[in-house]
């Protein structure tokens, strides 16, 4: 009898790495060089950065990967230089010039538009985006020479500042924002509003709620480390890099629990809170027992009820 098919390869290494992804390097690219360096069974990131960008992309090893969608929902803080003058059809370097102008804004002017931008916002996304249209992303059919009719969404815009004005055709701003946002398309409508067209210059992402740019790690200091020959050590060296998996919910409620409820847990039971300071109902919670995470899930009428488990 051969063994058993289908079981996964690779080490059952659980962790979130925060990569700072360079320019001209795809998500799904740096996921996998991530999952290969580790030598990890599974992995997954919390948020896709356009290959132009740079900065803060989320990766999740192993078990982490179960939490991947609470960093989804995060909000997102941005640094991106607009040029002003051309609209792209790609909203960013790399598109055909499409509109052009010999206008260029007064400081006065752009700092006058961001209040429009701030708050609750319709917005439509760039052609070339992820966006589904009849089951095809957006992008595809752009590539392929069609011009679609992408129906404005609703982004929420926390925070907008203008941050410097280096030459009359280049603005550099900083914005978080919520889910869905496209920052691409914000430059687009900035330049319409502003009579002047423009289009990202760049952009690098420097927040994915809870995560900030100081847990950020160049990659070029994760693949020094394929230098060690010893795997062991390698691969120690690596580890020292990943933060705990719990650290993604940060921003849920969260209750401690003993041996015996994280046992009937593990088991798929609910378990009963007791105590003061018990909450009787939430949507979203994560419990730990001894400091180490064992399910996210919901509390009604004082029963917390797992929906992901974690392993011990």
């Amino acid at each position: 009898m051969g063994g058993r098919r289908g079981k996964n390869k690779g080490r059952p290494v659980s962790g979130w790495i925060i990569l700072d992804k360079p320019e001209d390097f795809g998500s799904t690219e740096a996921v996998s060089k991530i999952k290969w360096l580790f030598k990890a069974q599974k992995a997954g990131h919390a948020g896709t950065l356009d290959p132009l960008a740079s900065g803060l992309l989320p990766i999740a090893l192993g078990d982490a990967t179960k939490t991947v969608p609470y960093v989804m929902d995060g909000r997102k803080i941005y640094e991106f230089t607009v040029r002003w003058g051309a609209e792209r059809d790609t909203d960013d370097m790399e598109g055909e010039i499409t509109q052009s102008s010999d206008l260029r804004p007064a400081q006065s002017d752009i700092e006058a538009l961001l209040p429009r931008y701030t708050g609750v916002i319709e917005q439509i996304p760039p052609q070339y985006s992820a966006v589904k249209i009849d089951g095809n992303r957006a992008y595809d059919l752009a590539r392929g020479g069609e011009t679609v009719e992408i129906a404005s969404r609703e982004v929420e815009i926390h925070r907008l500042d203008l941050v410097a004005c280096p030459e009359d055709d280049l603005a550099v701003f900083v914005v978080e924002c919520g889910k869905g946002t496209y920052v691409r398309s914000l430059a687009r409508d900035f330049g319409r509003d502003l009579g002047c067209y423009g289009h990202i210059a760049k952009l690098r992402r420097i927040g994915v709620a809870p995560f900030s740019d100081e847990d950020m790690v160049p990659l070029a200091d994760l693949t020094a480390l394929e230098e060690m020959a010893d795997d062991a050590e390698r691969l120690a060296a690596l580890d020292a890099f990943l933060i705990d998996t719990g650290e993604a919910l940060a921003n849920l409620p969260h209750v401690a629990i003993t041996d015996d409820q994280a046992h009937r847990l593990r088991m798929g039971n609910p378990i009963i809170l007791r105590g003061r300071d018990a909450p009787l109902d939430e949507a979203d919670v994560w419990v730990t027992a001894r400091g180490r995470l064992v399910a996210i899930g919901e509390i009604g009428q004082g029963e917390f009820r797992p929906r992901r488990v974690f392993g011990n």
